[in-house]
Order: C-alpha cells, then sequence, then structure tokens
C-alpha cells in the first residue's frame, strides 16, 4: 500500500486510519472526504521532533493552511503546538473562531485587500508577510489608522529552480509573488520597510515551490536568504532575527514517487543556514516553516461510488464517479497523479487500464488517465489516495455540485468535521 494507515480487510476491504472504507461510504455518503487524525498528529511531531533536536527549538512550525482549511485542523495542529499559516480573510476567520491563538498566526498573500490587512491587525496575529511596495504603504496607513504596529516580513524570491511544475513555481525571478533579489528591488523593499512609522520589519520570507523532491534547492534558497540578511545588516544597519522559509516538501502520491523523509529536507534546511551563519559571523535566526501538504496529504483519501463504466473499443475504458473535478480539480490543473482502488476488492489485482471521468459537464473532468484499476462494478467505492491536500481547499460548486463531506478517523473511529453541503446552502446567497 502507499501508505502505512492503509490497510485490507480479512473481507478484502480497504481500511484507512483503522475503519472501513467501504462502510464509511455507505453510512456518510459519496464523495467523502477522509482524514486520518493519527498520521496528521505524527506529522505535526515529526517536525516539531526536528526543530528541537536541530536547532533547539528556536523555531515554530506554521501549518499551511491552504492545503486543507476546516476549524477541527486547527484544533489539531494547535493541540500540537504548531501555529498557522493563513493565506486571506477566509482563513483567518477560520483559524481565529478555532481558537488558534492570533500570536502564532502569520498572514500571506501576494494581494491582501485593505479589508484583510485590518483584520489581520484587529485579530492581533503575529506576522503578516508584505509582498509588494504598494502593499506595504497600505500596511502603513492601515496600522495608523488603527493606533497599531504592524510587524512584518518581507516575502522575497530567491531565484532558485525548486525542479516541480511550472503552475506550482514560486521563487524565480518570474513570479507574481515577493520582491526579486536580481533586480535590487528586495533591498529597496527593505529600505522602504524600514521608513515606515507603523511597520516593524522582523525578518525576511521565502517559498520556492510545492512538491519538490530534490534537498538542495532548499538547502540553497537558506543560504542565499541568510547573505541577504547579512547584507542588509551591512548596508542597512538592522540585523533582522527571523527567517521564515516556506514549506513545498513532496509526498507520496504513486507508487514511483520517492520523496526524501522530511525530516532530512528540514536537516538540510538548517545545516546549510547555520553552516552559512557561522561563515558569515551572522547571529543564527528564528526560522518559521510551513509545511502544509507534507502534513495533511497523505493524512487523506477521498471516496466515490462508481456509476457506470463505458468500454470503447480500441479506445479506452471510462470509469465514471459521482465526484470529479469540482471536489479534486488537480488532474484538470497540473495533470496530478494517482494510486486508486476499488475499496470493495483492494486485495485484488489491478488488472485494468482505465480512466476516471468525473460528473461535471466538461471532456478534462477526469481523475486521472490510464490508471490501473480492479475491474469496476456500478455501485463499487472507489478510493483515491492520497487527496488530503489541495482537494477540499480547492473545491468548487462547478455546475452546482455541493461539496462533499469531511470525516475524521481515529482508530477506526469516525466523526464529521466538515457537515456536506446541501442544495440550499448553494442558492443561500442568491437574491
Amino acid at each position: 500500500m502507499l501508505t502505512p494507515n492503509l490497510t485490507v480487510s480479512e473481507a478484502g476491504r480497504l481500511c484507512f486510519g483503522g475503519a472501513d472504507t467501504v462502510q464509511l461510504a455507505r453510512e456518510h455518503g459519496t464523495p467523502l472526504y477522509v482524514m486520518d487524525e493519527n498520521t496528521i498528529r505524527e506529522n505535526c511531531r515529526g517536525f516539531q521532533r526536528v526543530i528541537a533536536e536541530e536547532y533547539g527549538g528556536r523555531g515554530l512550525i506554521c501549518y499551511a493552511s491552504k492545503a486543507l482549511s476546516c476549524k477541527e485542523l486547527y484544533r489539531i495542529v494547535d493541540s500540537e503546538g504548531l501555529g498557522a499559516d493563513v493565506i486571506s480573510g477566509g482563513e483567518l476567520y477560520t483559524a481565529v473562531q478555532a481558537g488558534m491563538p492570533a500570536e502564532k498566526i502569520v498572514m500571506h498573500g501576494n494581494s491582501k485587500s485593505d479589508a484583510e490587512l485590518k483584520m489581520a491587525l484587529d485579530c492581533g496575529v503575529g506576522r503578516i508577510v508584505a509582498d509588494n511596495l504598494p502593499e506595504l504603504e497600505r500596511l502603513n496607513r492601515i496600522a495608523g489608522e488603527a493606533g497599531k504596529k504592524a510587524r512584518i516580513l518581507l516575502r522575497i524570491k530567491p531565484g532558485i529552480d525548486a525542479h516541480t511544475h511550472d503552475f506550482v513555481k514560486t521563487g524565480c525571478i518570474d513570479s507574481k509573488f515577493g520582491f526579486a533579489l536580481e533586480t535590487g528591488e528586495a533591498l529597496e523593499a527593505v529600505r522602504a520597510a524600514l521608513q515606515y512609522p507603523n511597520l516593524e520589519l522582523i525578518g525576511l520570507h521565502c517559498h520556492i515551490g510545492s512538491q519538490i523532491f530534490d534537498t538542495e534547492p532548499f538547502a540553497e534558497a537558506a543560504r542565499v536568504m541568510v547573505r541577504l540578511m547579512d547584507t542588509i545588516r551591512t548596508e542597512c544597519g538592522v540585523t533582522l532575527p527571523e527567517l521564515n522559509l516556506g514549506g513545498g516538501p513532496g509526498i507520496k502520491y504513486t507508487e514511483d514517487d520517492d520523496p526524501p523523509a522530511f525530516g532530512s529536507i528540514v536537516r538540510a534546511i538548517l545545516s546549510a543556514l547555520k553552516g552559512c551563519c557561522t561563515a558569515l559571523s551572522f547571529p543564527e535566526p528564528f526560522v518559521l516553516f510551513e509545511p502544509g501538504r507534507s502534513i495533511v496529504g497523505a493524512a487523506g483519501i477521498t471516496l466515490y461510488t462508481v456509476m457506470a463504466k463505458k468500454v470503447i473499443p480500441g479506445i479506452r475504458t471510462y470509469v465514471l464517479v459521482d465526484g470529479g473535478m469540482c471536489d479534486n480539480p488537480r488532474y484538470a490543473l497540473y495533470g496530478s497523479r494517482y494510486e486508486v482502488l476499488i475499496a470493495d476488492r483492494a486485495a485484488q489485482p489491478r488488472s485494468e487500464q482505465v480512466t476516471i471521468g468525473g460528473k461535471c459537464c466538461e471532456s478534462g473532468d477526469l481523475i486521472g488517465e490510464n490508471m490501473p484499476l480492479q475491474p469496476a462494478e456500478p455501485g463499487d467505492t472507489l478510493a483515491v489516495l492520497a487527496t488530503g491536500a489541495y482537494n477540499y481547499s480547492m473545491a468548487s460548486n462547478y455546475n452546482r455540485n455541493p461539496r462533499a463531506e469531511i470525516v475524521m478517523v481515529k482508530d477506526g473511529a469516525a466523526r464529521t468535521v466538515v457537515r456536506r453541503e446541501s442544495y440550499e446552502d448553494i442558492v443561500r446567497n442568491d437574491v
């Protein structure tokens, strides 16, 4: 199996986190997102452990909300000692409603509205990551009007090729995010931030991309950022105390994927950071990391009901399910690959090559193509593995399909943490 939390029962059914997935589908309906609480907690503790062992605990792990945002998840990561990285007013509101301490929240976003900036200040978030010069000016004004001083980091593009899909590269010069190093824009932003009376520049931030398997790009990003902090010390007379190195470690979506353990990635980053600090006689900064996918990705699966099977002789076989791009748009967006199983007969060989088609009125509404699968029949439960990240969070009401329910399993017991939307929910804001 792809991950240890996936097993097969004596009856040949797929179990996830100790729960029978066929039974879950019958009780809760499909499509259904299923999250494994124990795996989430183990991943949180793994990151915390590496920071403690390799850096004396001088850091903060901030769960990247964009991977999956719901109240129960914030409660879990908060109970494990993590903070949260939020991208929007909606994510911030959800985190605060769940009881996440505001001082452990980092507010991101490359195009924040005035309302979102004001909300962040009113909530008392610990850090706001500023993305561009107009935002610095707006934030200074909003903070002044509120009689507050905003603690900020500047998002820097370190110019690192992360060897991932173009849509999830964020650290190169041609990116909508942050200030470029190569053009001198980053240093200009530092000087500007230091002049604003209602801003307190406490550090820098970078993020080089997502679903990255190579360790060296992360390590090189750390070295680049420390060198920039040293330049700021020399040219601006300021020693910044914090460095946020973002997230981005990849996970195992298919049996062909071979990602390094996240512990080895963090160790490589911290080793590079400490080595560079020593070489430059620069004080080691307080570090922040923002893992999202690597905490929840393998902790989730999605269950569907097979509605039909279409065999086009000499062309392909379609297995059609009761969800699709409205609950998992990643294949349509960037051709993401998954492993799939017929949960009712998980122990049987996956002897057919099929295309999994969804219910949306788009030819591109697919979960994947040329996927090995057990022979499928209408009424079967189909499981798509490693869907804990960027599925529910990217879901839509396309074709006015209701968003699916999320259940959390722990030691075989399941509880609903996000209710299934109803048709009434969909029309609630119509006038």
